[in-house]
Formats: C-alpha cells, structure tokens, sequence
C-alpha cells in the first residue's frame, strides 16, 4: 500500500502488483480498492496493476465540497504516480468516471469499460434527478444505511435481500462507504451518455454481459456511436457481477 496526492491534497491510497505496462483500475459504487484484488492478480503477469481507493473509501482521504473535476484529478494523480500514462479499466459507474478522465485529457492510453450503468430511456433523467434528491435527502439526516439500502433497490435488488443485509456484519463497512454513493450519482449525472465523450482519443473496449439486460446493450451501442475508437464485445452467460476469471482475457488481449 501507497499513496499519492490528489491536486487538492487529499491523500489516495493505492495498490501495485505486478510489473510491465501500468494499468489503473477502477471501481464503481459502493465499492473500494479490494474489489478488484483477484482481477489485479489475473492482470499482474504482464502488467504493473494499480487498483485506489476512490476518494472517500477505504484509506484514502477527503475533502468537502466534492466535484467530479476533484475525482479526474485523483485518476490523474494516480496514473501520473503510476508512470504519467497508464491504461485504465473502469468498472461500472467507475467506467463512467474513467471516460470523463479521458474526455478530460487525462494521459490515458487504452480504455476498457465494463457495463458503464448509462440509461438510454425517456425516463431515465426523471430517475436519475429523484434519485439523487432522495439519496441527498438520506446523507444529511445521518440516514446512512438507508442510503445504502436506496442504491441497493435502485439497482434492482429485492427489499427482502435488503433486509437480509442490513443484519449482516458487513453492513456497518457498507454504511460508511454509503456517502460516496452521492459522489457516483453525480459522475453518472441524468444518466446518459454526455456529449463531451466524443472527445475520448484512447482506444475504447466496451465489455457487456449477455445477461445484464437490454439497458447495457443499448448503453454500449450509445456509446460505439458516440466515440471515435470503440469496440464492444459481449461475454456470454456474464451478467453485471462479472466473473473475474471469465473477463480477464478479454483485459489482457486488449491491453497488449
């Protein structure tokens, strides 16, 4: 474990395994570094893996008043303490952030995405807009774990699981990772793709999984259209809770 400055100071704390062309990887909501501990031992032959903790999360820092601008310059300290370019590999809402980095101009050179969660429907900034409120309105009543619990149903998980977590023992580490939900909100924005994406200049791989449902489709197919260098491959039998195992290869052909 290490760690690197962020422009306004904060402190992010990161991982390296392996040795070879740098790769930073990076989680989405509600999730910290460790997720992606088994992908980064798949990636590490061949690769300098880097997986953070988003600011926030785990042993990084923070720092008030959050902006997205604040997350692009975490990415971008964190692929300049890496080598100063690194290929990236968002996974869900964090392939959200990672392209916005790019579109940004951050040293990006390849870019793998898995399932960024864009939603293409008539409704979906309507959603997206009453989400935000109420997931707002629980973070400043102190209502963390129904924070939590509201993300948990946004992304279709059934009340009865809910409740099954909430007495778990890991619950209490989800609540305290349960106001950085606020900060993907933001990132995901009215949920759709944004148009400053087109100015994404690093080779892009979409990955989907045949079982997610029609919205990734349909995201992947936005944004195929929407950048200049993208492919998209669909991994048969994988839904949004990817097997590591199943989408590494897929990671390292792209990355050579």
């Amino acid at each position: 474990m290490t760690s690197t400055r962020s422009a306004d100071g904060t402190e992010i704390v990161f991982d390296r395994l392996g040795s070879g062309s740098p790769v930073v990887l990076v989680s989405g909501a509600s999730c910290a570094r460790g997720v992606h501990a088994p992908l980064a031992v798949l990636l590490a032959d061949g690769h300098t893996v880097v997986s953070y903790d988003r600011r926030g999360r785990g042993d990084s820092g923070d720092t008030p008043p959050y902006d997205v601008r604040r997350e692009i310059d975490d990415l971008a300290a964190v692929i300049a303490a890496a080598g100063g370019a690194a290929a990236v590999f968002g996974n869900s809402s964090g392939a959200v952030l990672a392209l916005r980095a790019a579109a940004e101009g951050v040293p990006i050179t390849r870019l793998a995405l898995w399932e960024p969660p864009f939603q293409l429907d008539a409704g979906a900034p309507e959603r997206a807009r009453a989400y935000a409120a109420e997931l707002a309105a629980c973070l400043a009543d102190g209502r963390r774990g129904d924070a939590m619990a509201l993300f948990l149903s946004s992304v279709g998980m059934p009340p009865g699981m809910i409740d099954q977590m909430r007495q778990a023992p890991m619950w209490a580490s989800m609540e305290a990772i349960a106001p950085t939900l606020a900060y993907d909100a933001a990132i995901m924005g009215d949920g759709r793709p944004p148009a400053e994406l087109a100015g994404v200049k690093a080779p892009t791989l979409i990955l989907t999984g045949s079982e997610t449902g029609a919205w990734s489709l349909a995201a992947a197919d936005a944004l195929v259209d929407l950048l200049p260098s993208p492919r998209h491959t669909v991994l048969q039998g994988q839904d949004h809770n990817v097997s590591w195992e199943v989408l590494a290869p897929h990671l390292r052909s792209f990355l050579s």
